[in-house]
């Protein structure tokens, strides 16, 4: 007997876990593999859907992290993403522990690489797109059988506002975002009939670590390379950036991103995307409607130092 896709789910966990005379598991349904937890998004998102009644299986990649997790009462699994054994590793543990199977998998680890396309090396390159998008896809479709075989399940993938339009400077990090968006599209459409369903969620500016992060790794390369465009690697790295302060205005906090994660897992009908800000609406509208032409004017801005 097949097993009830998504929409009689919905049912079940209301109705105590039975459909008609079947019983399944709860634990089986509910629960979920978090990736990147280490702060910001994926760890308000592990909290929230704890709050909400799901087993949370969070990852992260450095030791203190790890601990971090614990101390939140968590049982988190090491993860390096970009490391095909590391992500095999983690998807065997996952379901020798809950029996075979998985309810959902929400893939948000990533950073972003910045930089001007033309000073960036294929290592650096690579890299990005090791993490954000390879690493990400293999570990989802370490789960994707086990969905199939259950007639149900969730994926989630955390992208970004420059998964819709593309911003001077972070050009290899958008790509690596449209990516995701183009996979998710395909992957959809190929889920389409199995009771598995996925979502893209695509934040705008929030109040996380990632931009701290992402100045310190631009702060590592300043001085590295020469570059036409080092007058403005220092203003971006000295923090007296107007451009920041001004999208700083729209910035919402990481929970905002972790309850509509929360809604593609729970709602009978997920959409296929949430936007999270005003910035990401926007880039989304513009996106759609805006002409090239328009499109390279507002963004020249960024390429004055």
């Amino acid at each position: 007997m097949a097993l009830p896709c998504a929409p009689q789910m919905l049912d079940f966990w209301r109705g105590g876990g039975k459909i008609g005379a079947m019983k399944i598991p709860p634990v089986a349904v509910k629960t979920v593999l978090v990736t990147g937890c280490s702060t910001g998004i994926g760890f308000a998102t592990a909290r929230v859907l704890r709050e909400h009644g799901w087993n949370v299986v969070p990852t992260a990649r450095k030791s203190e992290d790890l601990d971090k997790l614990r101390a939140a009462g968590f049982g988190p699994i090491e993860l390096e993403i970009s490391d095909s054994t590391s992500v095999r590793r983690v998807a065997e543990e996952v379901l020798r522990t809950f029996g075979g199977q998985l309810g959902a998998i929400v893939g948000n680890a990533g950073f972003g690489q910045p930089g001007a396309i033309e000073d960036l090396t294929r290592d650096a390159m690579r890299y990005q797109f090791e993490v954000n998008v390879f690493g990400l896809q293999e570990l989802t479709n370490c789960f994707v059988p086990v969905f199939r075989k259950q007639g149900y399940g969730r994926i989630v993938n955390v992208s970004y506002v420059l998964g819709r339009i593309t911003i001077p400077f972070m050009g290899i990090y958008a790509a690596s975002k449209y990516a995701v968006e183009a996979i998710s599209d395909a992957q959809r459409v190929e889920l389409r009939g199995s009771g598995v369903m996925v979502s893209v969620v695509e934040p705008g500016p929030i109040q996380t670590a990632f931009r701290k992060n992402s100045v310190e790794r631009a702060r590592a390369q300043v001085g590295l390379i020469k570059s036409v465009f080092d007058a403005r690697y220092r203003k971006q790295v000295s923090g007296d950036d107007p451009e920041e302060k001004f999208t700083d205005r729209f910035a919402k906090p990481p929970e905002a991103v972790a309850f509509k994660i929360l809604h593609a897992l729970e709602s009978s009908r997920p959409r296929t995307r949430y936007p999270v800000t005003l910035p990401a609406y926007a880039g989304s509208f513009m996106r759609r409607f805006a002409p090239d032409w328009f499109m390279d004017r507002a963004m020249s801005a960024r390429m004055k130092a």
